[in-house]
């Protein structure tokens, strides 16, 4: 990325989002992997498939309801999303790490509650957590000035879902680069009346919406074997949900802080 800044703090920012993009996916070792196969598994007969592509097609829209809007314009001090594109880089990471936080901390919460059911508590974990990890997106975008209110956005956000769950670097690269794609686009820019254009956006969701399937399953069960056991299933399903919503959060915040400052210095928005 090439944004001509000289105010120290996006430089250190810019460096830090290109660390991130270099990092392999993270989800567990190997080692762990092939100690732990055996109750992997055992959890891939107990995560259907379409129980993940289920959470994925619906969770989204209903995690932009959880979202108090009034009390975040409140917080941020504005009257639309939009005019947080114009605050300093500093304040808005700041509104973002709030938002951040916050969610790690109810991943948590939620882990632990359905961790302790073991195996039985996957009917309402997998759902949670993946309604979590769509709403804390949908707030960090919010934090940089960028709402899911559209297709394209709301492929985005599906895109970034997609990164932070990648079980190796061809995914995370391959994610990485559809999402330069579309955002190099401005969705947020254009206008309505796009019949064609849109039908074509909602088929290419359609699509990565099942890749997402099979991605998250395999990150998910690799995560939650370990909560399939009863006496420490409650501490890992607390452990694995924050560091997955930490995995997601980071993700996002990447993600829109780069649009935010390519959207500055491309507008033409004076250093």
């Amino acid at each position: 990325m090439t944004i001509d800044t000289k105010d120290s703090y996006e430089q250190r920012q810019l460096q830090e989002i290109q660390n991130w993009k270099d990092e392999k996916p993270g989800v567990v070792s190997e080692f762990m992997g092939s100690l732990f196969k055996p109750l992997s598994r055992l959890f891939d007969n107990a995560l259907p498939t379409n129980t993940i592509q289920n959470a994925i097609e619906s969770c989204n829209g209903a995690s932009k309801s959880l979202i108090d809007m009034e009390a975040f314009k409140r917080e941020a001090n504005v009257t639309e999303a939009a005019e947080l594109r114009s605050r300093s880089l500093p304040e808005v990471d700041m509104l973002a790490n709030e938002a951040h936080n916050w969610a790690i901390g109810i991943a948590t919460t939620e882990g632990a509650a359905t961790g302790m059911a073991g195996l039985a508590g996957m009917a309402i974990d997998i759902p949670a957590i993946i309604t979590l990890s769509f709403r804390t997106i949908n707030k960090i975008a919010m934090c940089y000035g960028f709402e899911n209110n559209s297709d394209e956005e709301n492929q985005i956000v599906l895109s970034i879902l997609a990164v932070a769950g990648a079980n190796s670097t061809e995914e995370k690269e391959l994610a990485l680069t559809s999402l330069q794609n579309m955002v190099s686009k401005n969705p947020h820019k254009q206008v309505a009346g796009k019949t064609l254009e849109n039908e074509v956006t909602k088929e290419a969701a359609k699509i990565l919406i099942k890749a997402l399937t099979k991605q998250l399953g395999v990150n998910l069960t690799k995560r939650k074997a370990l909560q399939a056991v009863p006496v420490i299933g409650a501490a890992v399903g607390a452990s694995v949900n924050g560091y997955f919503i930490k995995d997601t959060g980071w993700a996002a915040r990447r993600i829109y802080q780069e649009r935010w400052l390519k959207e500055k210095y491309n507008s033409g928005q004076a250093l």
